[in-house]
């Protein structure tokens, strides 16, 4: 009898101890609102858009809010489906890594999943976090800057292996939920060492470090089967004509873009090339004022058969046009690649990438698309800053790009601007 009883207590003490085990051996998780504070992990547990269902489309008599009301992904106009028309993609800086900040202000906004640092987890929870919100969407696509989505390192080799490691989950994230990268693109304007440019740079070894992150980030985007890669020169430009020879730094961008283009043939990457035009801010004059003088460059240099333009509505606002002629500029000189989908606010002097809720404009907008056949492999990505109201715009972006009067772009189309005159009216 005794000896039953011994039999037991080892038994149960046993089961306790493997219990403690697996325990301790399970994962641990964090909520996605970060509730206890547990940055050092990746993992989470629950959604970070709870209670927000797959939005979808319901129609124009929909009363539900979050569904939407012209933007029908599989309904075919002029030959093609809406999501083949428009091939939209979600924003990464925007959507996860902006901070509600302006020129004169701190930050007033902060997702509830953040920890307040940098860390390699925290990127990889920012991805998680991103998949969910496409998918939820129903987006096709996502874009990103290399240091957007990893943090950087003290060294390069830190850096590349910080990307790394965050671009392996994204690749196993995107292939689950079935999305593509539109395009990538090298952060070379934010860090100290870019003060003076990056391929336009006096310093040889910035040019250097400038050319490393460009390839690295062309690998990473070819690894991921982005179909654009983006170069914005966000300080390639100049303040002052005084201090800076104009034709040797245009020489060495053109320099540095050739490189590209020899790495892009030697990896076997089809993607296409993008320049995106923008007039200044943060220089007094940047290098690719607008779709014109890009496309002057890219003729003078012999590179139009290796790039096209990425084309972003504020940015023709800087330069002093309207994005319907930057849009047509870039069509008309077989140029038209990629639209950042935003606008700016004519009475003020910066770039402030807000959501274009502008009828006449985005039909506009829409003319250039269909001349052009379509954008593919590019797309429309969502380039604008989160409000309080981020669903409600993308609502309405999504509404006055097909409204009830698609039947006017067909008929300009066709060359009857009558009757295009007679349904505005």
């Amino acid at each position: 009898m005794m000896k039953m009883k011994l039999v037991k207590t080892l038994l149960l003490l046993l089961c306790v101890k493997l219990f403690c085990y697996a325990v301790i051996g399970a994962p641990q998780t964090c909520p996605a609102n970060n509730e206890d504070k547990c940055g050092d992990s990746d993992e989470w547990k629950g959604e970070f858009f709870p209670d927000i269902p797959k939005i979808k489309y319901e129609g124009p008599s929909s009363k539900n809010v979050l569904s939407f009301k012209w933007y029908n992904a599989e309904e075919e106009i002029l030959g093609k489906k809406m999501k083949d028309w428009l091939r939209f993609s979600v924003a990464f800086w925007h959507t996860f890594r902006g901070t509600g900040a302006d020129p004169f202000g701190a930050p007033t906004k902060y997702w509830p999943w953040e920890d307040g640092t940098n860390s390699l987890n925290m990127a990889k929870r920012r991805m998680r976090a991103n998949f969910e919100f496409i998918s939820k969407l129903g987006v096709d696509f996502w874009c990103f800057h290399d240091r957007d989505i990893a943090p950087d390192g003290k060294t390069l080799e830190e850096s590349n292996a910080n990307l790394d490691e965050v671009v392996a989950l994204a690749q196993e994230l995107q292939t689950k939920a079935k999305k593509r990268v539109l395009w990538g693109t090298a952060q070379l304007f934010m860090h100290p060492r870019y003060m003076h440019g990056a391929a336009t740079s006096s310093e040889l070894k910035v040019y250097a470090y400038a050319a490393a992150q460009v390839k690295k980030a062309i690998e990473v985007t070819h690894y991921l089967g982005g179909e654009n890669y983006v170069f914005w020169g966000g300080r390639e430009g100049y303040q002052s004509l005084l201090n800076t020879d104009m034709e040797r730094e245009l020489n060495h961008l053109a320099r540095f873009f050739e490189a590209a283009v020899a790495y892009k043939k030697k990896i076997g990457f089809n993607g296409t090339f993008l320049i995106e035009p923008k007039p200044q801010e943060p220089t007094k004059h940047q290098y690719d004022w607008d779709a014109a003088t890009s496309a002057n460059f890219l003729r003078k240099y012999g590179l139009t058969g290796e790039f096209k333009l990425n084309i972003e509505c504020n940015h023709a606002t800087l330069s002093g046009h309207s994005c319907h002629h930057e849009l047509e500029t870039a069509r008309i000189n077989g140029l038209l690649g990629n639209i950042d989908a935003n606008t700016g606010d004519p009475q003020v002097g910066w770039d402030t990438d807000q959501f274009l809720v502008d009828i006449q404009e985005a039909t506009l907008i829409m003319l250039s698309v269909i001349r052009n056949g379509g954008l593919a492999p590019g797309g429309f990505n969502f380039d604008a800053k989160l409000s309080v109201l981020l669903y409600l715009y993308i609502l309405v972006f999504l509404f006055v790009l097909f409204p009830p009067s698609v039947s006017v772009l067909s008929n300009v189309i066709g060359g009857e601007r009558a009757q295009m005159l007679k349904t505005c009216s």
